[in-house]
């Protein structure tokens, strides 16, 4: 009793319960009017800063009762730079949960009634790169603050200016990934090469596009494999991507075959396997012999899909079933190795067998 009964415990104890109490019943409040009037503003909000409040307004109340407290002369100071430590750290902490609200209030505004996919990918890809920007730009200055407050901080500081020149060098070269990052990010999001779930091909690996950060990208190979390619790729290389003005696709198969093979009826045939097919879209298919070869020619298939996904799939069918189809009613149309035999001109102008000479 005696020790709660000390100013030096119960005062910042009141302050931390008082703090505690007042983040609970802002949460309270928040889903309460977002119950009665059905608002995802308030819901987001309760979601999302309820956590960095109970850090914060503890130590705002701490920070008030302070002078009251009776302490040290060797301690005050240090109570004091801690509690201006957490301050910065749990207001920058409401920041990058005030940017994570609004960017889910903008996706849901933004995306209200947008029924085409592309512009759907379009919103995300801008939002999710606007976002990791503003939350690397917020944990930068937040770090920036609480590194002044400490006198080596300061001391730095100075010697920095005092040495302009020197200072942006060093500067230039410590910031230039992270300000490379910063600025990919935003070319990213303006010029728009590539979106969320686009279908590309980079570094010879086919994948989707599963996240975009401020710094890199990650792609979904297709056998569950993540691919990590920085923005500059992005930016800087050439790369494939099938899926940038539609996810409308043209499968194509090729098929040697040997000469005798009866193009016109191959055509039918693909038409029959192309047509019956769930996978086409039924906008176009085709088929023509692009090249002919020493001893075989092409045979190119064309079939429209929706996506990538089914024009994949229905390449793989489309080849299997006119295989299936040609083994079974012209295995002579299938490449074929010819060889003639020719006899010595010489040996079959004799009438006889060389007899061996006499000994």
């Amino acid at each position: 009793m005696t020790t709660l009964g000390n100013p030096a415990v119960w005062i910042p104890l009141s302050a931390l319960v008082t703090g505690i109490a007042a983040a609970a019943l802002y949460r309270l409040a928040l889903l309460r009017y977002a119950r009665r009037r059905d608002s995802r503003t308030a819901a987001a909000l309760a979601r999302y800063t309820t956590r960095p409040l109970l850090l914060l307004l503890p130590v705002v109340f701490a920070r008030f009762v302070q002078p009251l407290l009776d302490l040290e002369p060797a301690f005050d100071p240090i109570v004091r730079h801690v509690g201006t430590l957490l301050l910065i750290l749990g207001f920058g902490w409401l920041l990058t949960s005030l940017v994570s609200a609004g960017g889910e209030l903008l996706r849901g505004h933004l995306l209200t009634g947008v029924g085409e996919e592309r512009r759907r990918k379009r919103i995300l890809t801008r939002l999710a790169i606007l976002d990791r920007v503003l939350t690397t730009l917020i944990a930068l200055f937040t770090a920036a603050a609480m590194m002044v407050t400490f006198p080596e901080g300061r001391a730095i500081g100075t010697s920095i200016l005092a040495s302009a020149g020197i200072a942006a060098l060093v500067l230039g070269i410590a910031a230039r990934p992270a300000a490379e990052g910063l600025i990919a990010g935003l070319r990213v999001a303006l010029t728009e090469p590539i979106h969320l779930d686009d279908v590309v091909i980079v570094e010879g690996e086919w994948g989707r596009i599963e996240e975009i950060t401020s710094t890199y990208v990650v792609v979904r190979v297709w056998d569950r494999r993540r691919l990590i390619v920085p923005l500059s790729y992005i930016l800087e290389k050439p790369f494939q991507n099938w899926t940038r003005s539609g996810t409308d696709l043209l499968a194509q198969v090729t098929v040697e075959v040997d000469y005798t093979t009866p193009v016109a009826r191959v055509r039918e045939e693909v038409g029959r396997i192309v047509t019956s097919s769930k996978l086409w879209d039924g906008e176009f298919w085709n088929l023509q012999v692009t090249e002919a070869g020493e001893r075989t020619m092409r045979l190119r298939i064309l079939a429209s899909a929706a996506d990538s996904d089914d024009a994949w799939n229905i390449r793989c069918e489309i080849r299997e079933e006119l295989i299936a189809w040609l083994q079974e009613h012209y295995p002579w149309a299938l490449p074929r190795i010819r060889t003639t035999a020719q006899s010595d001109p010489v040996s079959s102008s004799s009438s006889g067998t060389p007899r061996r000479p006499a000994s």
